[in-house]
């Protein structure tokens, strides 16, 4: 182990490659990889490009990653693909998409499984992320598999969101009041070329004019309950200069692109890096990094919680064995509930008059 951390370090890319195989299969030791790796991230940039299926995203990933190495700029990609239902793994594999940069050694292309993530978004992901940063890689992209509701899981990965959008797709324009409006940074009319284009920057447009008062009423909507989890990450919440971060708010950018000339690709590096000095310069980035981390600890409180629920239910016979004494009334999903999770009840309990408390 102290051999891959020690070649991530220092930037050699077989050690890349065998720890992020490590941490997509979830191989004994990987979270003592990641947890090694923490100390050596927070450098990097990361973009998240997500968008319906067909709406160019790979070739558009493609050519940022050309434009960031004319620019000298080291990058890694992600591409979440489909899992395969029969063995979790990628149904498209590592297939060749970044055309304009083989052969590059700066340039790490990666394709994840989405292993049955509803948003597209494989939970290993971050992880990868981290690797990639702890590498040294100076641009981050994670490409998701498609749009749609869950796909806001990108946000927990990506200081950047762009949203891609083919033109005529009125039915995808719809859909993104559904969820994605709320996440992103950028909304990128690829294939500008074609018929439809204007139409559809225009639909975009009024939604993004709309974005701000939606925004605002359910941050207000929200704002009501506060957030333990996120409290006790150090409050990322509402602070007292929220007054004067809202006149600074970041406005989502339009822009039209037509990826497979390279047109506009220029122009949207420029707005991601915009946005980046945005983050910086408002403290949005620690904020946004304050409240990822603290979904990652919900996350893996639910995973262990889960892990261990498993084992006490098998102990017990497994969970058919309660199932029939549900249906034989002998008692009731609630019953069997607040008996496995009574254990764990305990323990917290023990801990607690113990004063053993952090």
């Amino acid at each position: 182990m102290s051999d891959l951390i020690d070649g991530i370090l220092a930037s050699k890319h077989r050690a890349l490659a065998r720890a992020i195989t490590k941490i997509e299969n979830r191989s004994p030791g990987y979270r003592d990889l990641v947890s090694d790796l923490h100390d050596h991230t927070g450098d990097a940039t990361v973009v998240g490009i997500t968008g319906s299926p067909g709406a160019g995203k790979s070739t558009l990933v493609d050519k940022l990653a050309k434009r960031y190495r004319d620019e000298g700029l080291t990058v890694g990609v992600i591409a979440i693909d489909p899992s395969s239902p029969f063995t979790g793994g990628s149904v498209l594999g590592d297939r060749i998409r970044m055309a304009s940069t083989t052969g590059d050694m700066d340039v790490f292309f990666r394709s994840m499984s989405a292993r049955g993530s509803l948003g597209g978004l494989s939970t290993a992901t971050g992880d990868a992320v981290k690797a990639l940063d702890a590498f040294g890689k100076d641009r981050i992209v994670v490409e998701t598999v498609g749009a749609g509701q869950n796909e806001i899981d990108i946000v927990k990965t990506a200081d950047t969101v762009a949203v891609l959008v083919p033109p005529g797709s009125g039915d995808d324009v719809q859909m993104l009041k559904a969820g994605i409006l709320e996440i992103g940074d950028v909304f990128v009319v690829n294939k500008a070329d074609l018929p439809g284009a204007d139409r559809t920057v225009q639909e975009l447009r009024e939604m993004i004019e709309t974005r701000n008062d939606y925004t605002a009423d359910e941050a207000a909507h929200h704002g009501e309950e506060a957030d333990p989890v996120i409290e006790a990450a150090g409050g990322a919440g509402a602070t007292p200069d929220d007054a004067d971060a809202d006149e600074a708010e970041w406005e989502p950018r339009l822009i039209e692109t037509v990826a497979n000339s390279g047109e506009g690709v220029g122009e949207l590096i420029e707005i991601f890096d915009e946005h980046a000095r945005y983050l910086e310069e408002s403290g949005e980035r620690e904020r946004r990094a304050r409240v990822r981390y603290a979904e990652e600890v919900r996350t893996l409180l639910r995973e262990d919680t889960n892990r261990l629920l498993e084992r006490e239910i098998e102990r017990r016979g497994g969970l058919d064995a309660l199932v029939d004494r549900i249906v034989d009334r002998e008692t009731d999903p609630y019953s069997v509930a607040d008996d496995l999770i009574a254990p764990l009840e305990e323990c917290v309990e023990d801990r607690e008059r113990d004063g053993v408390r952090e």
